[in-house]
């Protein structure tokens, strides 16, 4: 019997919690992304994939949107970072990261100039 890859039981309790303490950048851009509203895409919150949770995914376009803090400037944070994408990348899952910054100074312009294109692909 294959292992269950996508929102393991043992992910669930952490991915309510985020859900729960999103920050606003992620907020800002969960508005834009739910519901279809973007492209008629189906992105999903706080979707685990194996033992990671990744802030948004689509599952048509095996696409990962990461919004990153100030806690992602860390060597540590950076490395762990690192190692997840390549993770997602194992599984023909491609990552996009954005700062929160970039999502709370120009959100419209970073659907269109960042993310557009990464679904155009």
């Amino acid at each position: 019997m294959p292992r269950k890859l996508y929102d393991k039981p043992s992910t669930e309790e952490k991915r309510r919690n985020l859900k729960k303490n999103q920050t606003e950048a992620e907020e800002m851009l969960w508005n834009k992304l739910r519901n279809r509203q973007f492209m008629g895409l189906k992105f999903r919150r706080q979707y685990g994939v194996g033992d990671y949770i990744a802030d948004f995914y689509c599952p048509k376009l095996k696409l990962v949107i990461e919004v990153d803090g100030e806690i992602h400037e860390s060597i540590e944070a950076r490395e762990y970072d690192r190692i997840r994408d390549e993770y997602f990348n194992s599984l023909g899952i491609k990552t996009i990261r954005v700062k929160n910054h970039e999502v709370k100074g120009d959100i419209e312009g970073l659907l269109t100039t960042i993310i557009l294109p990464m679904v155009s692909l």
